[in-house]
């Protein structure tokens, strides 16, 4: 298929997602929404990927939504935002946060709105150093969303979590990392290369086990603590009948480096 807003291809277990829609910092558009929708579509039917890495072309990762894809004009009829989220929004960060596989983010400018989140929605976020972060939706009388107001109490705490909402302050990347927003933060010439050196690394592991490292932690906040020790033994089960597991602990007793398919 052949995309006009994004840039997508696979290769050595990778599947590389760019936003590329440079002129509006990436910001999302109908189309956009529906060919990331697809690509994310081929990606958990790939039978090669073992990994995600989604970044942005240009000077910014994405600046959220694209306000010229609204009308909002004086005397027009109002835009139902919730349907917007229902219908694009939170399809996309449930694709993110349930595609069985580890999702790399190289945020590589600007990350704003929905753009922030949807980085947040991640599994690993490395970031640029000249990157930065902002929760804009305050500057225009709207509500965090794609996530927003639940991801980020948990990542930096209910006081900053308010803060950053309320205020729409600009985060530098360093300070993201600082605070734990963020995986890590890179010099700007490095990101691309290191962030698909984790991705390749990535699906060279056990990524079924991965899968489910990941099931087991976005399920955490959810559950009480004797719920999770049950979902921790249901997972363990599963992850002990991989070949994965076969192959790592034969490895590890021949002392050889292990080989994983991913099943």
């Amino acid at each position: 298929m052949n995309f006009e807003h994004i840039l997508f291809h696979i290769d050595s277990g990778v599947a590389t997602l760019r936003l590329n829609r440079p002129k509006q910092l990436n910001s999302f558009n109908l189309k956009m929404h529906g060919e990331v929708r697809e690509a994310l579509k081929q990606v958990r039917q790939s039978a090669e990927v073992r990994a995600l890495l989604l970044t942005g072309e240009g000077r910014g990762f994405c600046a959220g939504q694209d306000l010229d894809d609204r009308n909002v004009a004086p005397g027009a009829e109002m835009p139902d935002l919730g349907e917007s989220i229902e219908q694009h929004y939170n399809p996309l960060i449930r694709q993110l946060r349930d595609l069985p596989m580890p999702v790399i983010c190289a945020v590589n400018g600007v990350a704003a709105g929905a753009g922030a989140n949807i980085a947040f929605a991640c599994d690993l976020v490395l970031a640029a150093r000249s990157a930065s972060f902002i929760q804009a939706f305050c500057k225009i009388g709207l509500v965090p969303d794609s996530g927003g107001t639940w991801t980020l109490p948990r990542l930096v705490g209910m006081a900053r979590a308010k803060a950053l909402a309320m205020l729409g302050e600009r985060i530098s990347a360093e300070q993201a990392e600082r605070w734990g927003m963020i995986w890590r933060c890179v010099d700007d010439e490095a990101l691309q290369d290191e962030a698909l050196e984790l991705a390749r690394h990535l699906a060279t592991q056990p990524t079924t086990g991965l899968a489910l490292i990941k099931r087991a932690l976005n399920a955490s906040a959810g559950n009480t603590f004797d719920q999770q020790l049950d979902l921790e033994r249901d997972l363990q089960r599963l992850a002990g009948r991989t070949e994965d597991y076969r192959e790592g602990v034969g490895a590890f007793k021949e002392k050889r480096t292990a080989t994983f398919k991913g099943c």
